[in-house]
């Protein structure tokens, strides 16, 4: 057992919130088709990890070779148009061509140019490559290629499923850049500073207290009468937290100064708190008085005393074994 007094600590004023674990937009991509086809291959399962540019699922269309054709025919025509086109503008600097004659060479030229690029345009977006197409190589089937690094969190299609360009084919999240995104209520939102400190637990995986900081406050009341506040981890790389799972933090915005007690001074029974104050020391017995009192915060091992200015400087207090004695 030990005899302890009151001690000036410091507590934290608190905002307490709840949130998501959530990845900013650019860490995040939902795919889908460029042109709408019938799924070929679908290799991925949820929770695979792909790679920027990795093939995701191949997707097969008559509309690709058609494309392609036309690609070969433009690219074809070329050839003859430009050489048109060069002679009328030799023929006009030496004025042996009507005016009609070289404009509509060089607007059949200009059209075909224009036509070959949007051509070769689609092919890029469809990652068809325009030389295989020059070269004779034609395919109906085409690939979706990953836009981002991460793992595969959605996938929304089977085999032989019809896609278009409007729906979602899988979403990928890359998990390396997580944050907070808490939701701070209106009448508090003007405590909340960047740079402050935030203590949050998963209240469904762990029971342990994870850090992070203010990085972004809100400029916009949601219609719940709720503001974001972006939070960014420490040591992030060093825990494994899943988008969506839901937070409880507090954010801290400031200290106070309190009178305050260790926790294990205190003993509560039937929902009432009570402490235990020397009252007398006659040789090597001591004489107790059990006092009730109201916590108003714990923090570290130390709980905050309404109005614990009434106790004497001097007063002492069981500070360790209060538990048991009342046990006997």
């Amino acid at each position: 057992m030990t005899l302890g007094g009151l001690e000036e600590k410091l507590f934290p004023n608190v905002v307490s919130v709840n949130g998501l674990i959530d990845v900013p937009p650019e860490y995040r991509a939902v795919v889908n088709a460029t042109m709408g086809g019938y799924i070929k291959t679908t290799p991925l399962l949820i929770g695979d990890k792909v790679k920027k540019g990795q093939v995701l699922v191949t997707i097969e269309n008559p509309e690709f070779v058609t494309i392609q054709q036309n690609y070969m025919e433009v690219n074809e025509q070329l050839t003859y148009l430009k050489a048109e086109y060069d002679r009328q503008v030799t023929m006009k600097a030496e004025n042996i061509t009507s005016q009609k004659s070289f404009l509509k060479a060089e607007s059949d030229y200009k059209m075909a140019v224009a036509k070959h690029r949007g051509l070769e345009k689609q092919l890029s977006m469809l990652h068809i490559s325009p030389s295989r197409v020059r070269s004779g190589e034609i395919t109906s089937v085409v690939s979706v290629l990953a836009p981002i690094s991460g793992r595969v969190t959605k996938v929304n299609v089977t085999k032989g499923t019809y896609v278009s360009p409007a729906e979602s084919i899988l979403e990928i999240i890359d998990n390396d850049h997580i944050h907070l995104e808490l939701s701070v209520f209106e009448k508090d939102i003007m405590a909340i500073k960047k740079g402050q400190k935030i203590d949050f637990k998963i209240p469904e995986a762990s029971s342990e207290t994870y850090k992070a900081e203010v990085h972004l406050v809100g400029t916009s009341i949601e219609p719940n009468r709720t503001i974001h506040v972006h939070g960014h981890l420490e040591n992030e790389s060093e825990n494994h937290f899943l988008v969506g799972m839901f937070v409880e933090a507090d954010i801290i915005t400031g200290s106070i100064s309190a009178k305050a007690l260790p926790q294990e001074s205190i003993i509560e029974e039937g929902g009432v708190s009570y402490v235990l104050v020397l009252d007398e020391k006659n040789g090597d017995v001591y004489y107790f008085n059990q006092i009730e009192v109201e916590v108003k915060e714990n923090y570290k091992g130390y709980s905050m005393i309404e109005g614990a200015e009434s106790f004497q400087a001097n007063t002492a207090f069981l500070t360790r074994g209060a538990f048991n004695l009342l046990g006997e």
